[in-house]
């Protein structure tokens, strides 16, 4: 098997500018699909029989809960690649990804606690999945501020990238705590078996702002990987002959 593709992958300089490349064909049709989901859940899709106009908030609520996980998985595996492989752009691509996931996932906490206010007559209760939810942003947190405290890079990544992986444990917890314990959050309506309990003009809007909030993550992460890199090679003599 020719795995010349990987290898080029790990290089700096040929990332740099696949990055680059693809971050368009991500940003645009990200920018699309949430303006059509947007405008399909809070315009066209009718009110709920019980929560009335309450409900709209789903739509940046469930995708930015998606969000917060499929970041975090994504921050592990590649800390785990930079572990296991020494690949340095494996761990850039996890200081790149942090950020985004901590954001999605103080966004999914805010939506939440908007959402809990009318409907169980508080923002916040310790419900199981509330509150490994927060821990999830308490994780980020502690991966960003680990980074940033050690001044040598190369520990800095070694030392984040454990973390990161050892916070995989709370991903499960997340998605199954409504399974596993008693709690006020209302368990899956997508990803259950059978068809989703939720009518087709109010479900094509949400699916619409899931695929274009995992698209807006891949067009952010690129352009941070971009970024990170420059950080990264700032005195690499390919960096100087590409701003030349």
């Amino acid at each position: 098997m020719n795995w010349i593709w990987f290898h080029k992958l790990a290089s700096p300089p040929h990332a740099y500018g696949i990055a680059g490349r693809l971050a368009p064909w991500f940003g645009w049709p990200a920018g699309m699909l949430i303006l059509a989901g947007l405008y399909g859940g809070l315009v066209l899709a009718p009110a709920d029989y019980q929560q009335g106009d309450a409900f709209r908030i789903v739509y940046v609520h469930a995708p930015s809960a998606w969000l917060s996980m499929l970041v975090y998985a994504t921050m592990a595996v590649a800390a785990a690649v930079g572990l296991v492989w020494r690949i340095k752009l494996a761990h850039a691509v996890a200081a790149a990804a942090a950020p985004i996931g901590a954001t999605f996932t103080a966004l999914a906490l805010a939506t939440g606690a908007i959402w809990g206010k009318p409907m169980w007559g508080t923002w916040w209760v310790w419900d199981a999945r509330l509150t490994s939810e927060l821990i999830l942003l308490f994780l980020y947190a502690g991966v960003i501020a680990l980074r940033a405290s050690i001044d040598d890079r190369d520990r800095a990544d070694r030392a984040s990238a454990v973390l990161a992986i050892v916070g995989v444990v709370n991903l499960p917890i997340i998605h199954y705590s409504v399974y596993w314990w008693n709690t006020l959050h209302q368990p899956a309506t997508l990803t259950k078996l059978g068809k989703p309990s939720m009518a087709g003009d109010m479900l094509w809007p949400l699916l619409a702002m899931l695929l274009g909030f995992t698209l807006y993550f891949g067009a952010v992460l690129l352009v941070r990987l971009r970024a990170e890199i420059l950080r990264r090679e700032r005195d690499a003599a390919w960096l100087r002959a590409e701003l030349a």
